[in-house]
Parts: structure tokens; C-alpha cells; sequence
């Protein structure tokens, strides 16, 4: 197809392909002639890929060439390739997936581990984790925020370990398998990379908007005076 026939099945507008084409996140098309080339449904999918990385998850265009540079290094490996898309793997600078956690010598490791892990915080990730079996990487994002907010609640007085996050997790559980089971249709990797990004960005909020529906209506069924 033809750059404007990409625009138009992509949703990206010219002058933002050309962009991308110069800075090397979309790799170029077949030449077919001096100033022309021809685009295919690989460069549809690419750009998908990267509206949604730039657009929903809010990444820069050279976080997300990093990104890229690790998804088209892991093509054959779905759970890495969605990790790196939904941000719970990191990506180093090289382009190379990172297993681990902050850089040392962030400003992040500066902070006081006493003032971070109020109540031993990261302690109770670990064990909410094993206590369902869960199999992730070392220090997520997730587990860090976690970590943070049962050290904020702590530090605020309220009586909360990892054993009062259980039947949340057993529900986010179910979640996790819902949201993978809609990656059944997209047979190629990069489409269920953005759907996954799709449905775990975009959803999260609507996710958040239902809980509190619930919580007015069984608060109406068990508080209520009528």
C-alpha cells in the first residue's frame, strides 16, 4: 500500500510516519520508485503498536523506540513481549529488556530504605505474591507501588498487611486471566501486544468506575434508611 492508504488503515497521519520513518521507529518500505514506497500490513500493525504506546500509555517517542528496539529483539517470546509493552518489565537504554528494578545509585535507592518500607511494606509483597503462586519479576512497578501504599497506610495508622490484599488479589486473579483470554483472537504478536496495552490502560479505569458503582449499590442495600 501506499503511505496515504497506511495513514488512513493506521490512524497516523502522514507527516507523523515520516517522522517515525526518519527516526527509525518504523522500519522503511519496499521501494518502488526515486521518492515512493510501498508499506504492508506488518507497518499497519507497527504503527498501532506505537499510537498506542505514545497516545495510552503516555510514553516519549524515545522511550518508545527503546521499547521497540526490545519487542523486535523478543518477537518470539509473548510473555516477555507483553511485558515490556505493559511496562512491568523495563527496557535499558541498549534496547534490552531489564529484569531487575531501579538503577542503583537512582535517586530512588538514595531515599532511606526506613523511610520507603514503613513496616517492612516490601516484605508483604513478597508474601502476598508466594502466597498465590504468582511467578513475576524481580521488583516490578507494580510491586512497588503496592509496597508504597501499605507503607502510607502504616505510616497513617491503618492496620493493613498483605493478608488484608488476598481476596483482591484472588480478584485480580480472574481479571488477569479475562484480559489475557481476549488476546486469543489476535494471532500475530505485535496485535496482541497493543490489545493487551489497549485493555489494561484503557479498561483501568472504567475497571476502578465499576468498584465504585458496587460499593454505592451494596452500600444502598445495607446502610440505607428508607
Amino acid at each position: 500500500m501506499r503511505i496515504s492508504e497506511l495513514s488512513r488503515r493506521s490512524g497516523v497521519s502522514i507527516p507523523t510516519i515520516k517522522y517515525y520513518l526518519r527516526d527509525g521507529l518504523l522500519p522503511p518500505g519496499r521501494a518502488t520508485a526515486a521518492n515512493q514506497a510501498a508499506y504492508d500490513e506488518e507497518h499497519v500493525r507497527r504503527l498501532r503498536l506505537i499510537r498506542s504506546l505514545i497516545g495510552v500509555r503516555g510514553l516519549s517517542v524515545s522511550a518508545t523506540k527503546d521499547v521497540l528496539a526490545a519487542v523486535d529483539a523478543n518477537q518470539g517470546d509473548l510473555h516477555l513481549l507483553l511485558g515490556l509493552v505493559l511496562g512491568a518489565l523495563p527496557v535499558e537504554r541498549s534496547g534490552r529488556p531489564s529484569r531487575s528494578g531501579p538503577e542503583e545509585g537512582s535517586e530512588r535507592d538514595a531515599e532511606p530504605v526506613a523511610e520507603r518500607d514503613a513496616g517492612g511494606a516490601v516484605d508483604d509483597v513478597a508474601a502476598l505474591t508466594a502466597e498465590m503462586g504468582w511467578q513475576t519479576s524481580s521488583n516490578p512497578p507494580a510491586a512497588q507501588v503496592i509496597s508504597e501504599t501499605l507503607a502510607t497506610m502504616r505510616a497513617l495508622g491503618v492496620d493493613y498487611d498483605w493478608r488484608s490484599l488476598v481476596p483482591y488479589a484472588e480478584l485480580a486473579d480472574r481479571t488477569a486471566q479475562l484480559d489475557l483470554d481476549q488476546l486469543q483472537d489476535a494471532g500475530d504478536p505485535l496485535q496482541q501486544a497493543e490489545r493487551a496495552l489497549l485493555l489494561t490502560v484503557l479498561l483501568e479505569p472504567a475497571l476502578l468506575a465499576l468498584r465504585r458503582l458496587a460499593q454505592e449499590h451494596h452500600s444502598a442495600l445495607r446502610f440505607r434508611n428508607d
